[in-house]
């Protein structure tokens, strides 16, 4: 009997027959489906997903005219992560000019908005430089990562402690305490990048402290919407649905915990993001096949009912990719070329 060889969510290899996989397809549909109560793939979609993996090729692409724009989350911080030390600036230079990037994003080594406010007059000049020696669009990306604004680390009381302690209430206070803080010091740093060249601001990771972070982050993207009406925001979400840290909280009158990307979007849209990220999170002890599947599936709806650009969030435990580090090309390809040509996105 033909096995075909994959890989578990975790980066291992793994064998699966004919069988196996097209169940692991149709099972990876079936929980996205039943989880955020959309259409799972039709069988020809399933049948196409079957062909992806049981192709033989380590590498495989879409077809000529299929073609897709790339964005990047903390580009200038990826070249030392594999060990090579460069400027940031440089790091930008490789990723226009030997690496072929559609677009840019420059950015501080903590990658969150908080840090990045007392050291913004720091950051501006060197953007600036960096807009001097590149040619592609560039953003200014953080995430808003309230968790910072907690203390210790922060002004608010942790509500951690404040749940661990019963005290419910004090701890959406907090959370909404925080929100404030956060949307000042978004608009803030989005403002100031902006002003200094950037050709948009990406917010990514957002929703990695629940509803208040995405609260925070629609209300900061309102403003900057307000205050310039031809910036590109880009926000790219943390998980696939959103946390109920508060639990309380709402936007335009939707409850913001629990909503899955194609709701997300929709609320994106009405802040005024013009490029949204969604995310579907990996599970290590289920294959890529299945988590592939999955995340089309989430995907798709995404798309079919959002009205701007949809750069899928596809890497280190998203997208249907193994939770590793560097994720192996063989399961990069096949899902990149699966979420182009089943759901007709925008961009990676």
């Amino acid at each position: 009997m033909k096995r075909y060889r994959t890989r578990k969510g975790d980066g291992s290899f793994i064998e699966l027959s004919e069988s196996e996989l097209k169940s692991e397809l149709e099972e990876g549909t079936k929980d996205a489906a039943g989880r955020a109560h959309i259409p799972p793939l039709s069988e020809d979609e399933l049948k196409y997903l079957f062909e992806l993996f049981s192709h033989p090729s380590k590498f495989i692409s879409v077809e000529m005219g299929n073609e897709i724009v790339l964005s990047y989350d903390a580009a200038t911080l990826k070249i030392r992560r594999v060990g090579v030390s460069t400027h940031r600036i440089q790091s930008l230079q490789i990723y226009e000019k030997l690496l072929g990037a559609d677009t840019l994003e420059f950015d501080h080594v903590d990658y969150s908005v908080k840090p990045v406010k007392p050291i913004i007059t720091f950051e501006q000049p060197e953007l600036e430089q960096a807009l001097l020696v590149t040619t592609l669009p560039m953003f200014y990306g953080a995430q808003p990562n309230l968790g910072l604004y907690n203390q210790p680390d922060g002004p608010c009381p942790n509500p951690g402690d404040l749940y661990a302690e019963g005290n419910i209430k004090e701890a959406q206070e907090s959370q909404e305490e925080a929100v404030e803080y956060a949307i000042s010091d978004m608009v803030q740093m989005g403002s100031a990048m902006y002003e200094s060249g950037a050709d948009g601001i990406n917010f990514d990771t957002t929703g990695a402290a629940g509803d208040t972070d995405f609260l925070a982050t629609l209300k900061a993207v309102e403003k900057l919407r307000e205050k310039y009406p031809d910036m590109c925001i880009e926000v790219g979400m943390a998980g696939e649905f959103v946390l109920g840290m508060h639990g309380g909280l709402s936007y335009d009158g939707v409850r913001l915990a629990g909503l899955y990307p194609h709701k997300q979007v929709e609320l994106a849209q009405k802040a005024g993001v013009t490029i949204f990220g969604p995310v579907a999170n990996t599970k290590t002890d289920r294959s890529v096949p299945w988590n592939t599947a999955r995340s089309v599936t989430y995907f798709k709806e995404c798309v079919k009912v959002s009205e701007i650009p949809i750069h899928a969030n596809m890497g280190m435990g998203v997208g249907g990719l193994p939770m590793v580090d560097h994720p192996p090309i063989d399961a990069v390809s096949r899902a990149s070329k699966a979420m182009v040509e089943i759901t007709r996105l925008d961009g990676l």
